[in-house]
């Protein structure tokens, strides 16, 4: 059976700070704040769905958890804990800010069956953390990786692409600092401009102009290559899919399926770089590569094409490689 997640949405009442790009009732789409009893349902009712609870974590996710008021998380702490210790879920996940981490926050976490942190660095730049309002600095980020990971947690970095300030040299440099701390996850994602926020005022002023899609597509599959060639598991790339971020958003790079463009960008150079002199290839890619390999509405096929280039794209039997270029036939 494949992990799941029982997601618990803690709103933006822990966080310090107002960034310039939150809203986070529009992000996590959650007004509500959750108490022990929400908790304990949530997880009751993923065990009554059949979920397998060796292969399920309690993930709270929406703020920034350790800078909540100490009582409640303790509340929701204790409320998730027995489903680690007594109905052997994997653990409990948490996201939070580099500047609210220290050695009491995580034996409080460690004691109550926490497993997993992430820390939302954003950015690795001093200047686009200061202007984006962020209220922590790059050698915070470093200090609360280095720790979290001291204490045995599966450390995740969460970073941002085009942010106000930010340049397609500086993502990458994001990147490349990030790698440096070696967590094991990473999650990436773009900027998306939403209402009542600083960003959106920037943006309606004409301060701030976003990445365009041809540019943010290719740079963020050059970052998702970096991190999983330095063995880092991407869990995540682009937004979640939300009514609430289509509703209130005002421009920037938001697309339910950004991860399947950015994957699709990968396989078109690795084909580009097979092809050779070849004009008509056949590749192989294993099931769950087919329609990233194709390209949305077959933008793959069609960019081969426009080149002169006939491609056909199939799915190898049992095949675990990335790409296989097969024969110069196409059927």
């Amino acid at each position: 059976m494949s992990r799941a997640s029982v997601a618990i949405f803690v709103p933006h009442i822990g966080c310090p700070h107002k960034c310039s790009f939150c809203d986070q009732r529009a992000i996590t789409g959650s007004k509500n704040i959750p108490r022990a009893k929400d908790v304990q349902e949530a997880c009751d009712r993923a065990i009554a769905f059949g979920a397998d609870p060796k292969e399920t974590e309690i993930a709270f996710f929406g703020g920034s958890f350790t800078a909540i008021e100490r009582g409640y998380m303790t509340e929701l702490l204790e409320a998730a804990k027995p489903y680690v210790f007594e109905k052997g879920f994997r653990g409990i996940r948490l996201s939070t800010r580099p500047d609210a981490v220290d050695e009491e926050r995580l034996e409080l976490l460690k004691s109550n069956g926490a497993t997993s942190v992430e820390l939302g660095a954003q950015s690795m730049s001093d200047k686009v953390l200061s202007l984006n309002e962020r209220g922590h600095t790059a050698e915070d980020v470093e200090r609360a990786a280095k720790l979290v990971k001291s204490y045995g947690f599966t450390l995740g970095l969460q970073m941002m692409v085009g942010l106000y300030g930010s340049t397609p040299e500086l993502d990458v440099y994001t990147a490349e600092r990030l790698i440096a701390l070696k967590p094991q996850e990473a999650r990436i994602y773009p900027t998306v401009i939403l209402k009542n926020t600083r960003l959106g005022e920037l943006y309606l002023a004409g301060e701030y102009k976003p990445y365009s899609f041809e540019s943010a597509i290719p740079l963020c599959a050059d970052i998702l290559s970096m991190f999983e060639s330095a063995g880092i598991s991407v869990i995540k790339l682009g937004l979640h899919s939300s009514k609430e971020v289509e509703k209130d958003m005002l421009g920037g790079l938001y697309h339910p399926a950004f991860r399947e463009l950015c994957e699709s960008e990968l396989y078109r150079r690795k084909m580009e770089e097979l092809i050779g002199d070849d004009k008509r290839v056949c590749f192989t890619v294993p099931a769950a590569g087919l329609s990233k390999a194709i390209g949305q509405k077959k933008s793959n096929i069609e960019y081969f094409r426009a080149k002169g280039v006939e491609i056909v794209v199939k799915v190898g039997e049992n095949q675990r490689e990335y790409i296989i270029k097969q024969t110069t036939e196409v059927d």
